[in-house]
């Protein structure tokens, strides 16, 4: 699908005090080194480009304005020039197309070759194939029993077998893998089952209740007792509007989705707060690493020093009760355990 660009794309820096109340922050601020104009290469974000502008780069979608013809403001490509101007004495952000002219112009360029707000190579497979639920709702979902041929293991193209009522009657289906249990390390609550994708499918027949799945493809074997749950819906979300969390919300990093025991940039992690605290996609926290406790060597006690800040991370999937969120910078290492906190 291709997209018609028409007009130059602006951008102005705003320092109204509507702004600054809504982030609870400080007037933008331009970094010191920053570069009067930077060249749009492949593999750039617009959390990149404006960290090359802004001490705060989450805080980009409050600096990029847009010509009212263009129907979506992040279109933009390797090639073009982003340029610093200031006009009436204060400083904005402007877009030169990458063929040089300045005058208004007509391009057609595939959708797809426009910027990302973040990089997506890391979570593109937690977007997508990642699920947190509740306990009622895996309890109620069909489970597999087995595959044809008394198989106990199926993969793509094979016909597999689960047992139940359907959560919802349509014919794609996903099979999903139990990963892990998540408590709320401070209270003890149960926060949900983190469900791991591992075949698309489907249903060829119902029977009472046995349910009949054709395999269309798989990420690993089909095994007894995975669980059966329709596709989700929802895209794989590119454009994300960073935006500080809810004033007063904390909460600990309670998991890292690669199975490492630390975690830097661009790795994610698991939050403890989520829909419930009303959570979203783009909400962004700061990260403080959890202060040690040692021992004081003169008067014989411990001393629990204080937290420090050790990153930034945005939250980019929501569940019920936790969330994922991706490290965008990182300045100590991060663990289970570390808070978050507004970024204020």
């Amino acid at each position: 699908m291709k997209q018609l660009l028409c007009g130059l794309l602006t951008a102005g820096l705003l320092f109204s005090s509507v702004a600054a109340a809504q982030t609870g922050q400080d007037q933008l601020q331009l970094k010191q080194d920053h570069p009067t104009e930077h060249v749009v290469v492949k593999g750039d974000t617009l959390w990149d480009i404006s960290g090359h502008f802004l001490n705060r780069p989450w805080r980009w979608p409050e600096i990029w304005g847009v010509n009212p013809q263009i129907d979506n403001p992040h279109l933009i490509y390797p090639g073009d020039v982003i340029y610093l101007t200031w006009v009436d004495g204060q400083p904005r952000l402007g877009l030169r197309p990458g063929d040089g002219r300045l005058s208004p112009q007509v391009r057609e360029m595939p959708l797809e070759q426009a910027i990302p707000a973040i990089s997506l190579r890391d979570i593109n497979s937690f977007i997508s194939d990642n699920l947190v639920v509740q306990d009622d709702v895996l309890e109620q979902a069909p489970y597999v029993v087995g595959g044809d041929n008394r198989r106990l293991i199926t993969g793509a193209g094979d016909r597999a077998y689960a047992r139940g009522k359907l959560v919802r009657d349509d014919r794609n289906q996903a099979v999903y893998r139990p990963a892990r249990e998540y408590f709320d390390p401070v209270t003890g609550e149960f926060l949900g089952y983190e469900l791991f994708k591992v075949a698309d499918a489907v249903i060829s027949a119902v029977q009472e209740d046995v349910i009949s799945l054709d395999l269309q493809s798989s990420n690993e074997e089909v095994r007894a007792t995975y669980r059966v749950l329709p596709t989700e819906e929802t895209r794989i979300q590119s454009m994300f509007y960073p935006k500080p969390a809810p004033d007063g919300q904390e909460g600990l990093i309670i998991g890292l989705l690669k199975g490492v025991s630390s975690a830097g940039q661009y790795d994610a992690v698991v939050l403890n707060v989520g829909q419930r605290e009303q959570i979203e996609p783009g909400h962004v926290f700061s990260i403080y690493r959890t202060g040690e406790t040692i021992r004081d060597p003169v008067v014989n006690d411990t001393v629990q020093l204080p937290s420090e800040h050790a990153g930034i991370l945005m939250v980019f999937k929501s569940f019920d009760k936790v969330s994922y969120g991706l490290i965008m910078r990182a300045t100590n290492v991060i663990s289970v355990g570390d808070e978050i906190r507004n970024p204020s």
